[in-house]
């Protein structure tokens, strides 16, 4: 995630010319090589965004004589899922010649493994679905295997000091490629239909195309979902005298792939522990006594050896339908510490409502898959909400807290850093009724010298960053232009950030950025609950 603030700029420069160097070279073709490829795979490979790496696969995959649009695409995940395995074990060989000798590269490889196991599922399970015909759920799942890839390779790059770990990132760099002209096919077919010959490379907002929709020219953004109120206890936490004294406990006795929820009752108190929802344990639900009752903290940070920001999280969730309700997380590491993650969500389709996140620079690491968040307070400082989930946050307080290291002098903090990295991924950030706003502490420091605090709603963190607001309060806090830039002109032409229908002091959109938008109100059915993560 966001590297601290001194580093940000030099480090992000690297590394994106590293990938794309490579991203880059993959696109061009042999001029003697268009011609040998069949018309119907160069129909299929021109909606990639690398279509010389898609002609070569497919040229050798096993295709049927008259091979249909799914056919395409089952064989382009076949492909990345072979070279996938591949990489898994550059990855384990990595961790094998690591262990004793350095500590923050045997972290990196082991987060590697997790995240491509991560990934292997997330790919088969899109294959299924393509097949089935649920093609938002392909893409959703195909655009997660994509960023386990992607964070697997970003996660080496900070401990790439041997030629062991070149030639991997070097490899995922391939697979990531492959991996994303999969994920294209989906979205074309999503689309297009299944004449390949109108399939074209994915597209966004800031290309004019805005995704599929409602037919109700979009204003029911809402959803009633949430927590339900009446579940019962399958284990009760507490610090004395219960069947559990760990939330952690609590969740290990989860059955694994439960088909009902498993609901987990946290009475009040303060539970400092590091919990960890694996993939295999879903619908787990953490009930508490009430926001700042039920308090489950830790103080991991991303300063410490061995310590990425992916590991920071006091609570990290894997598995999918995870809910949580009247609770507290929180990362106490401080200002002092740079990242340091109060809550990580992989979970696929879940729903967090009445939760505070507490913490200063990325306090919440919305990361991957359909997340939602109803009647949360999140604060922080830099980047606080980040990752690159579909995620929606209704009727929530958002927070800006001081950093208290020379608050008088003035601070910079951005609310969001969006990680999308492809633009066939359907991910984003969309606020909605929610309210932008500064805790007492800091407006005590603000109104001193208001013109040297500047609080931005978000910056791209990756090129193809996606945040938007709608029918958001926003206080004085935020400045006029809205948005912040990361490097540069980085992502300026390609992500997309967008309001609609801000109040509030700090709404005026006169003096936004240009490099952001004002929402076409018929547009606005496209960040609703239903079809946005598809909950509804």
């Amino acid at each position: 995630m966001p590297t601290p603030l001194p580093f940000l700029f030099l480090l992000f420069s690297l590394s994106s010319a590293a990938h794309h160097h490579h991203s880059h070279r993959s696109r061009l073709p042999p001029s003697s090589a268009a011609a040998t490829v069949p018309g119907p795979i160069q129909k299929a490979c021109a909606a990639t965004r690398y279509p010389y790496v898609c002609e070569s696969s497919l040229s050798s995959a096993s295709l049927p004589p008259d091979p249909s649009a799914t056919d395409f695409i089952l064989a382009s995940v076949s492909v990345s899922a072979t070279n996938l395995r591949t990489a898994q074990s550059k990855s384990q060989s990595i961790l094998d010649s690591s262990l004793g000798n350095n500590l923050n590269r045997t972290n990196a490889a082991r987060n590697c493994i997790e995240l491509l196991s991560y990934s292997e599922r997330r790919l088969s399970a899109a294959s299924r679905a393509v097949s089935d015909g649920g093609l938002a759920d392909a893409r959703a799942w195909a655009g997660a295997a994509l960023l386990y890839q992607y964070d697997c390779w970003s996660a080496l790059k900070y401990v790439n000091g041997t030629d062991q770990v070149a030639d991997a990132m070097s490899f995922l760099v391939t697979l990531t490629n492959h991996t994303s002209n999969a994920l294209s096919m989906v979205a074309a077919l999503q689309r297009y239909g299944g004449d390949t010959s109108q399939w074209a490379p994915p597209q966004t907002e800031r290309d004019g195309y805005w995704g599929g929709g409602g037919d109700d020219g979009g204003y029911r953004l809402g959803s009633q979902i949430g927590v339900p109120t009446n579940l019962v206890p399958d284990a009760t936490v507490c610090k004395y005298g219960c069947q559990h004294g760990t939330v952690q406990s609590a969740v290990d006795a989860a059955p694994e792939y439960g088909l009902g929820r498993f609901v987990v009752y946290i009475k009040e108190g303060v539970y400092e522990e590091t919990v960890r929802v694996p993939f295999e344990k879903n619908n787990v639900v953490l009930l508490g006594d009430g926001k700042g009752k039920t308090v489950i903290t830790g103080k991991l940070n991303a300063d410490m050896a061995g310590v990425s920001t992916y590991n920071t999280a006091t609570v990290g969730v894997a598995g999918d339908g995870f809910m949580a309700s009247n609770l507290t997380f929180s990362n106490t590491a401080g200002p002092d510490a740079h990242q340091a993650v109060a809550f990580r969500s992989d979970s696929d389709r879940s729903v967090i409502e009445n939760v505070e996140f507490l913490g200063h620079q990325d306090t919440l690491y919305a990361h991957s898959l359909r997340q939602l968040y109803k009647s949360c307070c999140i604060s922080g400082t830099v980047d606080f909400i980040f990752g690159n989930s579909a995620a929606v946050f209704q009727d929530s307080l958002i927070l800006v807290v001081t950093r208290q290291l020379n608050p008088e002098k003035g601070e910079t903090n951005t609310v969001t850093a969006h990680g999308r990295t492809d633009p066939a991924q359907p991910t984003g950030f969309v606020f909605y009724n929610s309210v932008i706003n500064a805790s007492a502490e800091y407006y005590t420091y603000y109104k001193q010298k208001p013109g040297n605090h500047k609080n931005y709603l978000g910056r791209p963190w990756k090129e193809y960053s996606r945040t938007v607001y709608i029918d958001c309060y926003l206080e004085v806090i935020v400045r006029p232009e809205g948005w912040s830039p990361w490097a540069g002109d980085f992502a300026l032409s390609t992500l997309f950030y967008g309001e609609f229908g801000s109040k509030g002091p700090g709404s005026n959109t006169t003096g936004r950025v240009p490099w952001s938008s004002q929402i076409p109100p018929e547009h606005l059915d496209v960040y609703s609950v239903q079809n946005f993560i598809q909950l509804g």
